[in-house]
């Protein structure tokens, strides 16, 4: 039946002890020492391996430049729309994966050049004294590393390594990939430079730089690399927005190479201008090609003309023919012009007309002004819609988003409906205009009718004449006004700082961050190290342990003994090892006042093997001896028995043979090296040693004891594994638990606890043994052996354990000692 003494766990509570966790940190000094010195030793050869990272900026502005040539006859200029939304869309394009694939392209940045480093292969753009003059139609060994070493001045040798038998080509221009054979292993071939190189897998020229220094025998690498992955690492560039001035934006970019990534930003801000300004000017190259197609048409006709002309006045006196028409072909040729003007008018609404309910790419219109057409509603919605639709067109390449798409449609449309309606007003009013002219150039024909036949004809050629030439002369003087406004256009982005090499922009690796982050690793570790340990750990640390588990009160302290064997006192009676054994014989004495006088009986038990029991058994009947007390010590652990060892007695003979009936007294005690110390051993180890401690035989043989010496000491079997101990009770005076520091476990003497309160052990003092301040480590007192109980079966576990220091303890204990 369970007794409410067995709960006594209620009776304490778990606390966290932060000064011994503390004095358990100093002791593992020397696990810090060398996570520190690992921690740095790792971040030195980060920072010593690992590329130097580079941060290079540039800063432009968009800002709309007006044409200083532009008027409203013209109407020539591109207009992107609002600024915000173009910087939006200049973000975009600058991050967009068909403008990188340009400026990639463009710059050969699929072309590696490479050296070999300390550590790694190096990015030796801009360094190495050539460069690579590809055949762009020609695929190119993708991903292998080319060795270049200059022999001389002139030659050079060209190296490939092949691992397998067929290789990867790619053709940059056409963006394909496809393999060839080649013979695995190394290839190698001298080529002089500049010299064509023309091989299954390779296509190129080799030119020096314009400045080489000194080339001879240097070793470098070239590698065509992946395309599309090169075109992703440099669509990560960073674009930042001014916050007080959102025109302007801050590009970014890091590398390993500072004049790659200079070289890029401004060749992505120039390739970017260049196609800015080419749409800009779309709407001045679509007047100018219409033009252009006008004019071929007109010159013939110009020319048929004139050579009707010179017909006609050939043999004939022209002014006296010319007499009396001149007014008439003069006031024809006015309303000529005027009609053609309005019939250019006309066609032009009705093909515009056409092409927006036909149509839905918008970028091609010619302006309005090349039909003379100077309404300004009509003028800036056909600008507005060319932009709009120039923009949709490019922004399909740089951006997947329908709902942009659908909001530039929805204005479009809007524009559409806009120009349909201004279309009709314009068209109404035209033709009502047109019917005058007809109406005027009908009354003049029929004057023209009463003149004589010659003058009729001459005045019909001149009329031809003259109005081709005045169109041929309009088209030439709008093709001029396109030519100035194309020529006087200005990108709508402009630089503010170029991106350039200052000598600074070092981003990375940042040293002295890994060096922090070491020694905060290096300290982290070691720590959280100790604390698993310190939280795992739940043996017995110091004697308040002891005091918030048990009530039993503790009679001495031992330190550690450092003798070779375990007769510490007798060997070094000065010490202060042997003082704390003095100091125990002292307390026992006083305990012994209150008894009756006569033979005292101490018996010494544990928790489990290799506490120091057998140690403290020794020990302690020593310093009796020494005190001229006839001291005897009996060997009763049965099943164990090692004590003889100590005292180099056999242990033929003893204690089992007196139970047993097979000798007496004086044949089982034998003398031992320390005078009025006797020892009985065990003996044989028995089949029952239960039985046989708990046979009539034992009383006899302590009552026997007792009248022939003054201290009779039982170094009995662990109490926590077995009952032999709690037998022997009776016969005991005293009893002494022995708890080892950082060996006995709490639990262990929480169960000693329990059967101290059920009066299983009666009148019990606990010995501390094994301590030390520092205590840290938890490994033995270097007795040369110790006790292997375990907490199983007690046939398994119930052995010997020989515990030898490595040589990396000894190192400590000699560190620590000094």
């Amino acid at each position: 039946m369970l007794d409410t003494k067995d709960f006594s766990f209620f009776e304490s509570q778990n606390h966290f002890d932060f000064k011994a966790f503390f004095v358990k940190i100093v002791g593992h000094w020397v696990w810090f020492i060398v996570s520190l010195v690992i921690a740095f030793t790792i971040a030195y050869q980060i920072n010593v391996r690992k590329q130097k990272i580079y941060g290079i900026s540039t800063i432009i502005a968009y800002k709309e430049e007006n044409n200083p040539f532009f008027t409203s006859n013209t109407s020539l200029v591109f207009n992107w729309g609002g600024t915000s939304d173009q910087v939006q869309t200049l973000i975009t394009t600058i991050k967009s994966r068909s403008h990188n694939e340009i400026v990639v392209k463009q710059l050969n940045y699929y072309i590696e050049y490479l050296r070999q480093g300390k550590y790694n292969i190096e990015d030796a753009y801009g360094e190495v004294p050539f460069y690579i003059n590809t055949n762009k139609n020609l695929p190119q060994l993708k991903g292998q590393l080319i060795n270049i070493k200059f022999l001389n001045q002139t030659e050079y040798e060209l190296s490939i390594n092949f691992e397998n038998p067929s290789a990867v080509m790619y053709n940059y221009a056409t963006e394909t990939e496809s393999n060839t054979n080649v013979v695995v292993g190394e290839f190698k071939k001298k080529y002089k430079i500049g010299e064509q190189v023309s091989l299954p897998f390779l296509h190129w020229k080799l030119e020096l730089t314009e400045n080489p220094g000194l080339y001879e025998g240097g070793d470098y690498m070239v590698r065509f690399a992946d395309f599309n992955g090169t075109v992703s690492s440099y669509q990560g560039i960073d674009v930042e927005t001014d916050a007080k001035a959102g025109s302007i934006l801050k590009l970014n970019l890091q590398g390993t190479n500072k004049e790659r990534l200079v070289d890029y930003l401004n060749g992505t801000i120039n390739i970017l201008m260049n196609r800015q300004l080419q749409l800009k000017n779309q709407f001045a190259t679509n007047t100018i090609s219409f033009i252009d197609s006008t004019l071929v048409a007109m010159e013939g006709q110009l020319k048929n003309t004139e050579d009707e002309l010179k017909d006609f006045s050939r043999d004939k006196n022209i002014f006296e023919v010319e007499a009396g028409g001149e007014q008439i072909t003069s006031q024809l040729s006015g309303l000529d012009v005027e009609k053609d003007l309005l019939n250019r008018k006309l066609n032009y609404y009705n093909s515009l007309n056409s092409y927006l309910v036909n149509s839905v790419d918008f970028s091609k219109l010619p302006a309005p002004s090349v039909a003379g057409i100077d309404d300004p509603n009509i003028i800036s919605n056909v600008s507005k819609l060319t932009a709009l639709s120039a923009e949709r067109s490019e922004m399909a390449y740089t951006l997947k988003n329908e709902k942009k798409f659908k909001d530039f449609d929805v204005q479009m449309d809007a524009l559409k409906s806009v120009l349909l309606e201004n279309i009709s007003t314009a068209k109404a009013s035209i033709l009502y205009d047109l019917g005058v002219v007809n109406r005027k150039i009908g009354k003049a024909e029929s004057n023209i009718r009463k003149l004589p036949g010659q003058q009729q004809e001459l005045v019909k050629i001149n009329r031809k004449y003259d109005l081709n030439k005045n169109i041929y002369n309009t088209f030439l003087e709008k093709r001029s006004e396109a030519d100035i406004v194309k020529a006087a256009n200005l990108s709508d982005i402009q630089f503010i700082d170029t991106a350039k090499d200052t000598g600074g922009g070092l981003l990375g690796p940042k040293t002295s961050v890994n060096y922090v982050l070491a020694f905060l690793l290096g300290l982290l570790i070691p720590l959280i190290l100790v604390f698993v340990k310190t939280i795992l750990d739940n043996t017995i640390k110091n004697t308040g342990d002891i005091a918030r588990l048990t009530k039993i009160p503790v009679i001495g302290v031992i330190g550690k003994k450092h003798t070779i064997s375990n007769l510490a006192v007798f060997e070094k009676p000065k010490s202060p090892l042997s003082e704390s054994f003095r100091a125990i014989r002292s307390s026992l004495q006083f305990l012994y006042k209150k008894q009756q006088a006569g033979t005292k009986v101490l018996m010494l038990t544990s928790s489990v093997g290799g506490e120091g029991k057998t140690f403290c058994s020794i020990n302690i009947a020593t310093v009796f001896a020494l005190s001229e007390k006839k001291t005897v010590i009996v060997g009763l652990d049965l099943r164990k028995p090692k004590i003889f060892d100590d005292f180099k007695i056999e242990n033929n003979v003893g204690v089992v043979n007196y139970l047993i009936g097979q000798k007496s007294i004086d044949e089982i005690v034998q003398k031992t090296q320390i005078p009025y110390l006797d020892f009985i051993p065990s003996g044989p180890i028995p089949p029952n040693p239960s039985e046989l401690i708990m046979g009539e035989s034992m009383e006899e043989m302590i009552n026997e004891l007792k009248g022939r010496y003054d201290y009779i000491i039982l170094d009995t079997p662990p109490v926590g594994l077995v009952s032999d101990a709690l037998e022997l009770t009776q016969f005991s005076d005293a009893t002494l638990y022995v708890v080892r520091q950082n060996v006995t476990k709490n639990d262990m003497l929480t169960l000693v606890n329990n059967k101290h309160k059920r009066g299983e052990l009666n009148n019990i003092s606990i010995v501390f043994n094994g301590f030390e301040i520092k205590a840290r480590y938890g490994y033995g007192y270097g007795y040369g052996y110790g006790y292997g109980y375990g907490y199983g079966n007690y046939g398994e576990g119930y052995l010997e354990v020989d515990e030898v220091k490595s040589p990396i303890r000894k190192i400590i204990d000699k560190i620590l000692k000094k």
